[in-house]
């Protein structure tokens, strides 16, 4: 129970927080994950081939105190965003360790959930096919990293429904912002007015909460004093000035 209500205070602190325009969960999160090098600063070519000057990679949360303090800031932002829900999934590669570290989590603190989630070949042996854990049935929340260009959350979907279930929401761990792509006639890829966020919300129907955004980024960076981090906030801005979704 105290875990409970501890959750509880901190929810509603950071709520007030971000309605103040700084979020105290999102700049531990930020914080955190530059401590454990899993945001990083230089060069990166994104999927849409921009050069983007910061990366994130949750893949980086490779143990279990890192695991675990990240399926703390996820059970926070789900449970401060009111979302409810029957069943966790999480999308193959990525979000099967997020979901289950998730699901654990979220037991402790008094919120027992069910959890599922996908291969990408089908097992032609033993239970076969491509889900794996709970039954899909009822509103079911998506849970993965980032969203780039809303692929993953787009097969969730397909297989959520294909089960007979609702996908209800996503959860991810940050929200870049930017600006969403898709081919053009001539196979180039050319940016959209919306964000894959966005295009989930507005054009699928699904609630999402993101532990942090790109404006918590920029927040961070800016508390800090160091000439190195002036330069890549002033890097990070000039990224979203470019390629940033109108919020």
């Amino acid at each position: 129970m105290a875990d409970v209500q501890q959750v509880a205070k901190v929810a509603k602190a950071a709520q007030a927080q971000a309605g103040s325009g700084l979020d105290g969960l999102a700049q531990d999160f930020v914080r955190f994950s530059v401590e454990s090098g899993v945001l990083r600063w230089g060069e990166f070519q994104t999927k849409a081939g921009r050069l983007s000057p910061y990366f994130f990679n949750a893949g980086g949360f490779d143990d279990g105190a890192k695991l675990g303090r990240l399926a703390q800031c996820y059970a926070q932002r789900i449970i401060a965003s009111g979302i409810e829900f029957d069943l966790l999934f999480g999308p193959a590669y990525k979000g099967i360790p997020l979901v289950a570290a998730l699901a654990v989590e979220l037991a402790r603190l008094g919120h027992n959930r069910p959890f599922a989630y996908n291969r990408k070949e089908a097992k032609a042996h033993g239970e076969g096919g491509t889900l794996v854990g709970a039954p899909l049935r009822g509103r079911v929340l998506i849970v993965d990293d980032v969203m780039s260009a809303g692929t993953a959350v787009r097969e969730s979907i397909d297989l959520i429904r294909a089960a007979g279930a609702t996908p209800h929401a996503v959860a991810i761990a940050l929200d870049r912002q930017e600006r969403a792509t898709e081919p053009g006639p001539d196979g180039a890829l050319r940016d959209l007015p919306h964000s894959a966020v966005q295009y989930v919300r507005e054009q699928l129907g699904l609630q999402v909460c993101a532990i942090a955004r790109l404006t918590d980024l920029l927040d961070f960076l800016q508390q800090q004093h160091s000439p190195e981090m002036a330069g890549h906030r002033e890097r990070v801005q000039t990224y979203r000035q470019r390629y940033g979704v109108s919020l």
